[in-house]
């Protein structure tokens, strides 16, 4: 079986237990502005171009079939309507200046990345990661590369924004450890204006993977104008606070790390000028979860609510 994969991230720390290999499924349901992973939502392959490790050898120009880059007079010239994201330029590209994010991989080829680190797995009590992009776009594939993965005893989490439907979860509920389960936004209109989609399918999912004995992480992005305000934080502390099986709720405030990438993929970066939430803020907003029994967690600190201790 073959998947599109745009990324194998060894040695991750942050998705999951113990040190893990987080593997990147292509594709997303969600448009969310702020996206740290902008190469994650268009399902199709896509080319990124880092000026900056360009050396400019010109190995590029000479075997793209299309044209779609060339040289005009002195300037380097690229016309995505043209690009058909065969790869050629990338595979020219020795200094990694051009890169293809979307490769089809099979089952095996991915599972052989992941078995390199088995001992770190094994040390730590780490394991594997599917993420995305949405991971349960690709459900099939998802759901062999789980099973491959059990096989050889590894712990397994996915990272979903649950917006799939219920049947996608279904298939592959009994070989997942662990839930990283994102929520954006409580209240319906303001999640399809920040995300570009309803988050009917996310609340009804979550309800029902929480009436089995299933493991969830709550992640929430801590977007200014968005969720940053008490009220919000209160609508989602009230819906998280009676399902079953959340462990903790982790908040994830904005940062600007992947504004590059959407240079790279000439993309606007439509969270630019958002100022990222204070500590101050942060603070008040786990106060709000705590107040319903919510162990939280942001950066490096863990608050933990009166029922966890």
């Amino acid at each position: 079986m073959q998947g599109n994969v745009f990324n194998i991230q060894r040695y991750s720390i942050h998705d999951g237990p113990g040190i893990r290999t987080t593997v990147f499924l292509k594709g997303c349901t969600l448009k969310c502005f702020w996206c740290h992973n902008p190469e994650s939502i268009d399902p199709q392959p896509q080319l990124q171009f880092f000026p900056q490790k360009c050396v400019g050898c010109g190995k590029c120009f000479g075997v793209c079939p299309e044209q779609a880059i060339r040289l005009n007079g002195n300037q380097r010239v690229y016309e995505g309507s043209r690009c058909k994201r065969c790869g050629r330029c990338a595979n020219a590209c020795w200094a990694d200046a051009l890169v293809l994010r979307g490769n089809g991989m099979t089952t095996e080829a991915v599972l052989a990345e992941v078995d390199k680190d088995r001992h770190y797995y094994e040390s730590s009590g780490g394991g594997v990661t599917f993420s995305g992009g949405e991971p349960l776009l690709q459900a099939n594939f998802l759901r062999e590369l789980l099973v491959q993965s059990k096989s050889r005893s590894y712990h397994t989490a996915v990272d979903t924004a649950g917006n799939v439907k219920w049947e996608a979860i279904e298939s592959v509920l009994p070989y997942v450890d662990l839930w990283l389960y994102d929520i954006k936004v409580y209240e319906t209109r303001k999640h399809e204006a920040a995300t570009g989609s309803s988050n009917a399918f996310i609340q009804s999912n979550l309800k029902r993977l929480a009436t089995g004995e299933n493991r969830i992480i709550i992640r929430i992005p801590v977007i200014p104008g968005v969720n940053d305000d008490l009220a919000e934080m209160e609508a989602i502390a009230e819906f998280l606070a009676g399902l079953r099986g959340v462990e903790l709720v982790e908040l994830l405030p904005l940062n600007h790390m992947a504004e590059g990438k959407y240079d790279s993929l000439h993309l606007e970066y439509k969270a630019a000028g958002y100022i990222p939430p204070s500590r101050e803020t942060l603070e008040a907003l786990s106060e709000v979860l705590i107040r319903k029994n919510l162990p939280v967690r942001f950066n490096a600190d863990t608050i933990t609510s009166s029922a966890a201790t």
